[in-house]
C-alpha cells in the first residue's frame, strides 16, 4: 500500500478522522538491527492521550502507541464485491434477523432487545441498528437490566467487515467493559448455482414444522420447549429438510428399507424472504459425512425457495468450523461482514 508522497513517508490522518477507514504503517520492535513495519488496515474508533484504535475487519482491536506511527492515511470502504448478489449491511441485518426471531421483544429506541428463554444468543441479545435514544453507556445500563430481570446474561451483537457495520460501537462496548464472546461471518452468493449442484434431492423430505426426529438430529435441541420451536418455526417462508437415516449396516441413506426410527442423516432449514433464501442449522450425522449429505440437503432448500421466487442466499459460520467453510467455499459463498457477540462483565 503506498503511503509515500514524493519518496517521504507521510502521516496523513489525525483524531478528526475517527469513524473513517484508514490504513496505518507503524514502526515495530523485531529484535533485529533494523527497522521493521506493520500495516493496520480497520476503522479508526479513537485518537485519545498518543494511542490510535483501530477495528480490523475481524472485530480485532488493535492499539497503536502514537508515536510508532511513520504513516497513515484514510482509504476508501472495502471494495464491493466481484461476485454475488449486490447486498448492504442494513438489508442484510434485517433479513437475518427476521430469519430468527426472539419469543419477547423490546424496543430501545432503534435498538431491539430479544429473548427466547437462553436458546441461541442470537434470539438472545439486544440488536442495535440505529440510535437507542439514548447516551451508550445509560444504553448499555438498560440492556443489562432487562437480561437481568429474565434471568439471562446481557449480550450485545454487533458487526464488521462491510460499508455501515458498527466498528465504533464495538470499541464503545470494549471501553464499557463488554467482552466478545463469539464471531461468525456472514456469507452471501447467487442462489441459482446452489439450486443447481449435482445432487439426488429425491431423497429429503421438505416440511413446514421440524418433527421430533429432524429435532433429535438438531445439535442446538438440548433445552427443549415451546421456546425452541417458536424460534426454529419463526421467519417469512420457513422449510425444514430431512435426510432419513441409515438402513442397517449398508451406510445407505433414504430408500424403501430406512428405519422410520432412526435418527436422520442430515437436516437443515432454510427461510425464505423476498429476494432472499437463509440457510441455518445444517447438520449431518458423523458416521454419514463426506457422502454429499450437506451439499444434498442445500440443493433441495435451494430449489424450493427458487420456486419462491428467490434469487440471493445467505448463511452465518463460526470461523473455527473448517468443515463448513469448505463446504460453502465450494458452493460460491463469501464473505459480506462478520458479526460478534459482547457480554457484559
Amino acid at each position: 500500500m503506498e503511503f509515500t508522497i514524493g519518496g517521504r513517508l507521510e502521516v496523513r490522518i489525525t483524531p478528526a478522522d475517527v469513524g473513517k477507514r484508514v490504513s496505518v504503517r507503524r514502526r515495530t520492535d523485531g529484535g533485529g538491527t533494523g527497522a521493521e513495519f506493520t500495516d493496520v488496515v480497520g476503522v479508526l474508533t479513537s485518537w485519545n492521550n498518543g494511542v490510535l484504535s483501530i477495528t480490523r475487519k475481524s472485530g480485532e482491536s488493535v492499539h497503536i502507541v502514537e508515536s510508532s506511527v511513520v504513516a497513515g492515511k484514510v482509504v476508501p470502504a472495502a471494495p464491493a464485491r466481484r461476485r454475488g448478489p449486490a447486498a448492504s449491511f442494513g438489508e442484510l441485518a434485517s433479513v437475518t434477523a427476521r430469519a430468527w426471531q426472539p419469543v419477547e421483544s423490546e424496543a430501545l429506541g432503534d435498538w431491539r432487545l430479544r429473548a427466547a428463554g437462553g436458546f441461541t444468543r442470537r434470539a438472545n441479545s439486544a440488536l442495535p441498528l440505529g440510535d437507542p435514544g439514548l447516551p451508550v453507556g445509560e444504553a448499555l445500563g438498560r440492556v443489562r437490566d432487562w437480561y437481568e430481570e429474565r434471568g439471562l446474561p446481557a449480550y450485545v451483537q454487533t458487526a464488521t467487515g462491510a460499508e455501515g457495520t458498527q466498528e465504533l460501537l464495538c470499541a464503545e462496548l470494549e471501553r464499557h467493559g463488554w467482552r466478545r464472546e463469539v464471531s461468525a461471518e456472514v456469507r452471501i452468493a447467487a442462489l441459482a448455482p446452489v439450486g443447481d449442484l449435482e445432487a439426488d434431492v429425491r431423497a429429503v423430505r421438505l416440511t413446514r414444522e421440524p418433527d421430533a426426529a429432524w429435532l433429535a438430529r438438531y445439535q442446538r435441541f438440548s433445552t427443549p420447549g415451546p421456546h425452541v420451536l417458536r424460534v426454529l418455526g419463526s421467519g417469512p417462508s420457513v422449510w425444514f429438510a430431512t435426510v432419513p437415516g441409515a438402513t442397517g449396516d449398508t451406510g445407505d441413506t433414504g430408500g424403501a428399507d430406512a428405519d422410520p426410527g432412526a435418527p436422520p442423516a442430515a437436516i437443515g432449514r432454510c427461510v425464505v424472504d423476498g429476494r432472499w433464501a437463509g440457510f441455518m442449522a445444517v447438520e449431518v450425522a458423523p458416521e454419514q459425512r463426506r457422502r454429499g449429505l450437506g451439499t444434498t440437503v442445500m440443493a433441495a432448500l435451494a430449489r424450493r425457495a427458487l420456486d419462491e421466487g428467490a434469487s440471493a442466499a445467505w448463511l452465518q459460520v463460526e470461523e473455527d468450523n473448517e468443515g463448513a467453510r469448505a463446504l460453502y467455499d465450494g458452493m460460491g459463498f463469501a464473505a459480506h461482514h462478520r458479526y460478534h457477540h459482547y457480554r457484559s462483565a
